[in-house]
């Protein structure tokens, strides 16, 4: 064996056993790669960085912030209300809906950009559910890499193979031709999954210490029953009055938390002032601090009509009426003073709802009552409000924010801007008009033009260390090739072609394939076994196509370790999972994927 072989499968060997051992973590790893291949002369350091300046990493980063644009605007929030929804807290169905969703829109867009965009979704679902995110991120990644088994532009190792198929004179495949083997694979995986789960960590996250949420002090405050949603009739006499001039708190002892108004695109929810007019069709949000009024009394008196409320004390409003738990100190000018006197809803824009002396919620109306040192008030209001109270010591001290403070959404009313801008990156993927990096691009900065995404927050949500481990892992398929271990792989398959069928061709060919994928990335195993799979079609005078398809549904089967591809590096920290665990339930399912492949290309695409 050559010195210079000898040498890259010995670093590739040591870059496996520190991924085994995870010390030092997988980045560290790759930038050792980087450095230590250069020294060796094999390799020159352009090429060990050529990676960064690789449109396959651009288009992970960018792919990454797209992600990140739905998050905050919250389609990706409402598309896992939606599916945790639909599924309840099965967590055989929830598998079942993940794995198929995120395969089908894998199948149009990388698979990798399609985890990014799904892990905060399978978190939220998780905990909703009280389901241990190891229990789905790991169905998550394998739908998510099976999605490049769907179409011709789901995934790259499929254009390195139709590019190879072309460069010989050969017709491509068709847009679709990869689903008659994807589907069964998928089919099949997801009933694996559902048996495989028992061998993943069913532990769930402890958020004990994560603080209160919005139920916890309705209970405590005794804020049930209190909340109402009046429609304004027209002829109301509430028309037009602003409401200062009502001073419904005073005179009804209720208070007005929001407003829902409609506008031509939907809801706006306008937070109460003095100064606010009210306008036919206003839905009031009350809160009934005077239990000794009648409410039926108020609604008859006013022209309203009831409306019904499909969460507790506007719990569904969470994403734009906050809650705060403060307390007045020592020296507060709140001591002695009421609520009215102290113009409390005037000075902070928010609304005293309940107030605790000592362990126990005082019950009646709070309007009049003089407040003492030591009492706790549960405030409520827009998000900015509850966020500035805590920056004034002098008044109240903020004992805790609730829980639903970190699902805030920074842009909810981008959402449509931002879909539009995943529209039209996805309608220019599948038909080509532009290269997929700039479609990306392009619906990047459509996001940041629209307000669905800042700088800041593009920046942050790059995650930085799954590029570095992939631009460390690319100088191996250079430096196999330049050594000649390339070349040893291909004259073993050529050799063995005169002495078994073709079955058994393509079955070597697949765990070759799915064997260096376990090294180096899968786009770079596509580019260096697809000459090799043609290059044996030829010398068994057979079709070319059975064997280039072998090699693409061989890359993406990259099941069996963290770092056969950046898609499974990616849910390895929020999946909390073993290098062993990606052995153990990714090693029989790329046996299934090699069996089906096995049986069903031959029969679509004949030797």
């Amino acid at each position: 064996m050559p010195a210079d072989l000898a040498f890259v499968l010995l670093l590739l060997g040591a870059a496996i056993v520190m991924f085994v051992i995870g010390r030092p973590r997988m980045d560290a790893v790759a930038l050792l790669v980087i450095v230590i291949l250069p020294l060796s002369g094999i390799v020159s350091i352009e090429e060990a960085l050529a990676g960064f300046a690789d449109p396959n990493i651009v288009l992970i980063a960018t792919l990454f912030v797209i992600g990140e644009g739905l998050v905050r605007t919250g389609v990706a929030q409402r598309l896992g209300d939606w599916m945790s929804a639909t599924v309840g807290r099965s967590e055989s169905r929830m598998i079942v809906l993940l794995m198929l969703v995120v395969a089908g829109v894998g199948s149009v867009m990388s698979s990798t950009g399609v985890v990014a965009i799904f892990i905060p979704i399978v978190l939220r679902i998780a905990a909703r559910s009280g389901t241990s995110p190891s229990r789905l991120m790991m169905p998550l990644s394998i739908a998510a890499l099976i999605s490049g088994m769907m179409t011709l532009v789901a995934t790259a190792p499929n254009l390195v193979v139709q590019g190879e198929l072309e460069r010989r004179g050969f017709e491509g495949f068709g847009f679709f031709t990869f689903s008659a083997f994807g589907v069964p694979v998928l089919i099949l995986a997801i009933g694996y999954m559902i048996f495989a789960r028992r061998f993943l960590s069913s532990q769930v996250q402890d958020d004990q210490h994560a603080g209160p949420q919005f139920p916890t002090w309705i209970d405590e405050y005794a804020l049930a029953g209190r909340e109402h949603r009046l429609q304004i009739r027209p002829g109301s006499p509430m028309i037009g009055q602003s409401l200062g001039e009502l001073d419904l708190r005073s005179s009804s002892g209720l208070s007005i938390l929001a407003i829902e108004r409609r506008q031509r695109l939907g809801r706006r929810l306008v937070h109460p002032k003095a100064d606010t007019l009210l306008l036919a069709g206003d839905v009031l949000l009350i809160d009934y601090v005077n239990p000794d009024e009648d409410v039926k009394d108020f609604i008859a008196r006013f022209n309203l009509r009831d409306l019904p409320l499909s969460g507790a004390y506007y719990t569904d409003y969470a994403q734009e009426i906050g809650m705060a738990e403060v307390m007045v100190p020592a020296g507060s000018d709140l001591i002695g003073k009421t609520l009215v006197e102290s113009q409390f809803r005037t000075r902070h824009r928010l609304s005293v709802i309940g107030l605790k002396r000592g362990r126990d919620a005082v019950s009646g109306n709070l309007t009049h009552m003089k407040l003492a040192l030591g009492d706790t008030l549960l405030v409520i209001g827009p998000w900015r409000a509850v966020r500035q109270l805590q920056a004034d010591l002098s008044r109240v001290i903020v004992l805790g924010l609730p829980r639903e403070s970190d699902e805030v959404l920074p842009a909810p009313h981008r959402a449509p801007f931002a879909l539009a801008a995943l529209a039209l990156m996805i309608v220019l993927m599948v038909t080509g008009l532009v290269p997929n990096l700039t479609a990306a691009l392009v619906a990047c900065l459509l996001m940041g033009l629209f307000g669905c995404i800042d700088f800041n927050s593009a920046y942050r949500s790059i995650h930085w260390q799954s590029l570095v481990l992939i631009v460390g892992m690319l100088p191996f398929s250079i430096a196999l090739q330049r050594t000649g271990g390339v070349d040893i792989a291909a004259q073993a398959l050529l050799d063995t072609a005169g002495a078994t069928g073709p079955h058994l061709i393509l079955a070597s060919i697949f765990m070759v394939t799915a064997g260096l994928g376990l090294f180096v990335s899968n786009t770079a195993t596509a580019v260096l076994m697809a000459p090799v799979a043609l290059a044996v079609a030829e010398a068994l005078e057979a079709s070319p196509y059975p064997f280039a398809m072998t090699v693409a549904l061989a890359a993406s089967a990259a099941f069996m370790t963290p770092v056969s591809s950046p898609v499974n590096t990616l849910v390895v920290g929020p999946g909390r999972y073993r290098f062993i665990d990606f052995v153990k339930i990714g090693t029989p399912l790329a046996l299934i994927a090699l069996l089906v492949s096995v049986a069903l290309v031959p029969m679509v695409l004949p030797f």
